[in-house]
Parts: C-alpha cells; structure tokens; sequence
C-alpha cells in the first residue's frame, strides 16, 4: 500500500462549489496504479473523473483519467483541475509542460490565474443520419429536425468524439429530459462519447450547453473541456466561434462553468481557472 498527495478540485471556475469537480491524485515517480484499482477509487470519490499524475520529469508529465466504470483517454476539465492544484502546491511552475495522455501527447499551460491545453487533432467526423438525428432528438423529449438555425447535429472529435446537437434556446435547452438508456445505446452505436446539446446566445458567452454521457456512467457534466473544444471547431466551420470564444455550462445541475476555447498555431486549447476544495492523501 503506498500513500499519495491528493485532492477534489472545481474546474472552469475561481470559486469552490461550482465548476465540475474532479478527483486528482499525485503519484510521484510512482507507475499508475492497476486499473482496477483506479477504478474503484474513482467510484469511491463518485466524480465524473478522477486524474491519475505521474511525474516524469520538471516538465514532462503522464496522466490517466477513470470514471466510475472505466478509463477516459482525455478529460479536460480533470486536466485543469490537476495542474492547477499542482501549481498552488508548487509542484511545477507556470510555463509548458508535455503531457502524454491516452488519446495522445498535449502541451499543458500552467500561468498563474488558469490552466490550458491542447486537444488532439479537431475534425468533424460525419454528420448525423435523418434516422439517428430523429431518434436522438426524441431521446431528449424534443421533436425532430433536420437543423437549427442551419446547424446541423454531427460527430465531432478533439480526441474524444461527440455529437454536437444544436437546440433553439435556452428554454429547450433547460427542458430537455433525456432518456438515459435511449441516449446510451444511441451513443454506442455511433461510437460517441455522449451528447454536447448547446444553443447559440449572445449574452457574454458564444453559447450554452450541456452535457450528457450516460454510456460512461455520467449523466450530465456541469463542464466538458473536451466537448467544448470540440463545439469550438464545430462552430467554426460555420463562422461562429470568434477565438478565444466563452462557453457556459453546468446552469441547469446549479455549478455554473466558464470554459475559454481558442485556436492557437493551428491547434485547439481549451482552459480556465479552478479552485482547490479539499486535499489530503489516499492509501492504495
């Protein structure tokens, strides 16, 4: 049994309690735990992710992110929290770090007020099928459509892949009331992640969403630096995603969450700030 440094940190947001927490635990030197183990200590902290860190060096790193049922190949919002409660306990210091990572290796940015990172290669995968479109629509209690406002649902991936489902406003984003078995079996069949349902707005921020991966065992996440990036690019191809461009998240589970995208040397970044709600050590 070994002892680590670890914590519970609020991502995409400078005051505790909102944001999306996340586990993060502090290996040192040491190699990752089995999985199995990850897993269970995961599911003990019941957060949608807990982040493993290994250090390898004063500027390169490994991280691993597990769910409750399995390991994630990226978490953005894990990553923030992770280096940020790094940096408050000046284990690095603010500049670039190389982090290697299941879905590829990332540049992590730590400066003194927030945390940004690469995504992998940013692309639409496809568009939706009238059939999937329809059913994933009903899966939410909303009818079907073809597009909103000339958006049009599609599979779009930072590393991870989700559907981007555009709504009318904010009322239908509020209402919606998803089935999780529906959306489940829809998002393995079309090999996803989840759903990143958001609508346009022109209140501070490009858009507001909300997220939902029940295929994972998380049936809505109040901020996704992945899903958001991914909104980032999707957003983009139609014009609509000014860099840096401000999403809003986690309204409706009541932590409100800020995520900044922004396109940088051709990739796209993803950050923000955190907050450091508890820390201590685990024994695994």
């Amino acid at each position: 049994m070994s002892i680590y440094l670890s914590a519970i940190v609020d991502a995409f947001s400078r005051e505790p309690f909102c944001g999306n927490p996340a586990g993060v635990v502090y290996l040192g030197g040491d190699p990752f735990p089995a999985d199995e183990i990850c897993i269970k200590l995961a599911a003990e902290l019941r957060f949608s992710e807990t982040a493993f860190i290994r250090r390898l060096s004063q500027t390169e790193y490994a991280a691993r992110f597990f769910t409750p049922v399995c390991e994630a190949a990226l978490c953005g919002h894990a990553t923030v929290a992770s280096f940020s409660f790094l940096r408050a306990k000046r284990i690095v210091g603010i500049g670039d770090i190389a982090v290697h990572t299941a879905s590829g290796d990332i540049t992590v940015t730590v400066d003194k007020d927030e945390v940004t990172l690469d995504m992998a290669e940013a692309k639409i995968v496809s568009a939706l099928e009238k059939r999937d479109r329809d059913e994933l629509y009903r899966a939410f209690g909303l009818p079907g459509r073809e597009s909103v406002n000339g958006l049009a649902p599609a599979i779009v991936s930072v590393g991870l892949a989700d559907v981007m489902l555009p709504v009318a406003s904010i009322e239908e984003l509020d209402g919606a009331c998803r089935d999780e078995a529906a959306v489940s079996a829809i998002s393995e069949r079309l090999g996803v992640t989840g759903v990143h349902m958001f609508c346009l707005t022109r209140d501070g921020f490009v858009a507001h969403c909300r997220n939902f991966a029940p295929l994972y065992g998380i049936p809505e996440e109040c901020a996704t630096g992945t899903s958001n990036g991914a909104l980032f690019r999707y957003l983009a191809e139609y014009g609509l995603a000014p860099s840096p461009a401000r999403f809003l998240q986690g309204e409706k589970m009541g932590r409100p969450s800020v995520i900044t995208a922004r396109i940088e040397n051709g990739r796209v970044r993803v950050g923000g700030p955190a907050a450091v709600v508890m820390e201590g050590t685990v024994r695994i």
